[in-house]
């Protein structure tokens, strides 16, 4: 009797044990095949705030480089194109050949380093149309050099492969302030911020009587008051910058000179509810957190003593609708 049951239980083991090696594999095969498979184009019944890449100017293996998706129907604009942004775009299960414009808002190499990912990979998965790229002054020059730089590869590619090369190029549009368009229903305008290292614009963008401000850049203050005031959302940053006395007092061995040139150049966990205060926003989304905080409530608790809306933390694919 012993040895029946002992076999049963090895039985119901073996049993067991082949069932999860079963689901781990149709778990895994699930996973490869979703990274791969083509996708259909997504199509979104109102204004959507995509947060693509919510990192910044600096490596971190979560979250991808800058990069907010503004979403209606089926157009999607991009705002900025920064490190993996083709593998963000997999993540929102929008097909990376779907975005049809991206906007920058500076030419800082966080803004940028992801613009020849999306082209060629959109590129070869259907893009056969220019991808309109629309930005300060200098955009053109570094559209340009993007595609010399490939002018090679793509020739070879495309006698290879039977693709048009339209589809591995840019329609490109220097815009300055005041600068406006239609595309579909969605409706956006730019707005200069000046007063940085180099040219750069903020983007509001309106549908059906909602509206998103995407504004990343950390100086101008004044000027975004104006162009962001009333909005629903505001998209921006929030950097800790010790001074250089609080870095000496707590062991940094940083430079006291770039910590003063940092702080010139960002937005401040504090200030950053103060002009989401005064410019009478709805919500705060904030991204290129830096440092990233561990919890939300290491940022919120700070903002909030100063703005009394919604406050997000975004992560990589958040989605919201303002």
């Amino acid at each position: 009797m012993t040895n029946m049951r002992l076999a049963a239980f090895f039985v119901v083991l073996a049993v067991m044990i082949a069932s999860w090696a079963l689901t781990c594999a149709a778990w895994r095969a699930d996973r490869v095949i979703a990274g791969v498979a083509p996708l259909e184009p997504r199509t979104f019944a109102q204004l959507t705030l995509v947060t693509l890449g919510t990192g910044g100017a600096y490596e971190n293996p979560n979250r991808a480089g800058p990069c907010i998706a503004l979403a209606l129907g089926d157009e999607i604009a991009l705002v900025d194109a920064g490190r993996a942004v083709a593998e963000a775009l997999r993540g929102a299960k929008i097909p990376v050949a779907q975005p049809r414009s991206v906007y920058l808002t500076s030419l800082l190499p966080e803004n940028t380093v992801g613009l020849d990912d999306l082209l060629l990979t959109g590129w070869l998965t259907g893009r056969e149309a220019p991808l309109r790229l629309l930005g300060p002054p200098g955009t053109q020059a570094l559209a340009e050099h993007l595609v010399s730089a490939h002018e090679l590869a793509i020739r070879t590619q495309a006698q290879a492969l039977g693709l048009s090369q339209a589809g591995a190029s840019f329609e490109t549009l220097e815009i300055e302030d005041g600068w406006s368009e239609a595309r579909g229903e969605l409706a956006l305008r730019a707005g200069a911020l000046p007063g940085g290292p180099l040219p750069a614009l903020a983007y509001r963008f309106e549908a059906a009587g909602r509206s998103v401000v995407v504004a990343p850049t950390g100086w101008a203050h004044e000027a975004l008051l104006e162009f962001a005031r009333g909005a629903h959302v505001l998209v921006h940053e929030a950097a800790f910058v010790p001074t250089p006395d609080l870095a000496a007092e707590i062991g940094l061995d940083v430079d006291a000179e770039r910590l003063r040139r940092e702080g010139a150049l960002h937005t401040s966990v504090e200030a950053v509810g103060e002009l989401a205060r005064r410019a009478g926003v709805e919500a705060l989304v904030l991204v290129r957190l830096r440092p990233p905080p561990v919890f939300d409530l290491q940022i919120t608790g700070l903002v909030d003593d100063r703005f009394g809306g919604r406050i997000v933390i975004a992560d990589d694919g958040d989605e919201i609708r303002p």
